[in-house]
């Protein structure tokens, strides 16, 4: 998600307001051991509350993969009763390449063999955006960690996600951890088939707090506002869970990376992912790091992790000037003097987690 303008705003925001197929979750792999599903399990039953869904879920990941995606990735692929139908990529955090390795690398890690497919290198309109990663050049910590073992598929990834909605209609969730390119370009290529997906996950916006990209404007959503609003416009259903969600309690401190060093060969992979984005907020002053991608997941996948949402109608202000990308979120119940209020309100915006649990439940899961 992130220039270092972005990451800068984030911090400085956060400071001033004091400072997840059967078992392995990818489909046909049956890599993961069962002590893997026990731990996962054991994670959960301390709290009921954060308990993953019992129904099988159907999910295509669509990503700009970062070490933040590709710490989502991981965990999303920990997961019973889950089946990773694909994955799919787009430029943002880095480049088109650079985030298809990512990915790759990550699913490498996670034994899981979902297909991974490129998709936007650019903007819905063509524009391209370039940004300077704060996670490092190659979007992972520059901790040579890059050496994907397999690689992408031929096809394209508007294409693969409009062909499996069709294989499975209703029952496709779409978790998208970057911009909406994708999901934007599907939608317009073929709306019948995309009004069939069950639900798209976005980590964007800013939900009710300050943005990152400007103040009122988060970088998913700033990175493609046009592919953004094409999404919020669709009337498919979405849940969004903003930044809002990823501070305070949420972050990840140096003591909790340092116990994912230690956990395993998949922990301390996350860890050195994470180097260059620690030493940007240590420089800003924080000791904490977000990892909005991976709590994401986490809303998607535990029901019970979500305490609180509303249900909304959500605007995306596609103008250009000082509130380019903002999203504003209109509830439904109440009023406005400003609309007509004959809104339909497919958006539920996330507004309260259980963030004390956020990190023990991600590091059991991959342990």
């Amino acid at each position: 998600m992130q220039t270092k303008k972005i990451l800068k705003s984030i911090i400085c925001a956060s400071l001033s307001a004091i400072m997840c197929c059967s078992v392995c979750g990818c489909g046909g792999s049956t890599q993961n051991t069962a002590a893997t599903e026990k731990s996962t399990s054991a994670a959960v039953s301390d709290n009921s509350q954060a308990d993953i869904s019992q129904e099988r879920r159907k999910i295509i990941i669509d990503t700009d993969t970062g070490a933040d995606d590709a710490s989502a990735l991981i965990f999303a692929a920990k997961q019973k009763n889950v089946e990773i139908k694909g994955v799919t990529v787009l430029v943002g955090n880095v480049d088109l390449e650079q985030s298809t390795k990512n990915a790759l690398v990550a699913l490498d890690l996670a034994d899981c063999d979902a297909p991974v497919y490129k998709g936007s290198a650019d903007t819905y309109d063509g524009t391209v955006k370039t940004a300077f990663s704060v996670f490092g050049s190659d979007g992972m910590g520059e901790a040579d960690l890059i050496h994907p073992k397999k690689k992408a598929e031929n096809g394209d990834a508007v294409d693969f996600i409009l062909d499996t909605v069709k294989k499975n209609p209703g029952e496709i969730e779409i978790i998208a951890l970057g911009p909406a390119t994708n999901i934007a370009k599907a939608i317009k290529k073929d709306y019948e088939t995309m009004k069939k997906v069950k639900m798209i996950w976005s980590m964007g916006t800013a939900g009710l707090g300050e943005g990152n990209a400007s103040p009122v404007a988060e970088f998913n959503v700033y990175a493609d506002a046009q592919a953004y609003k094409i999404m919020l416009d669709s009337e498919i259903p979405v849940t969004v869970i903003g930044l809002d969600m990823c501070g305070g309690e949420a972050m990840w401190t140096d003591s909790q990376f340092e116990e994912l060093t230690a956990l395993n060969k998949t922990g301390e992979f996350v860890a050195k992912s994470f180097g260059k984005i620690r030493e940007f907020y240590k420089e800003n002053g924080s000791e904490d790091v977000m990892n909005c991608d991976s709590l994401a997941v986490l809303c998607a996948l535990y029901p019970g992790f979500v305490k609180n949402k509303i249900s909304t109608h959500a605007s995306c202000i596609d103008t250009e000037g000082e509130t380019y990308a903002e999203v504003i979120f209109y509830k439904e119940g109440f009023t406005y003097d400003i609309a007509k209020n004959d809104f339909k309100y497919n958006v539920d915006l996330v507004t309260e987690v259980e963030k004390a649990e956020y990190f023990n439940i991600y590091k059991n899961a991959v342990k």
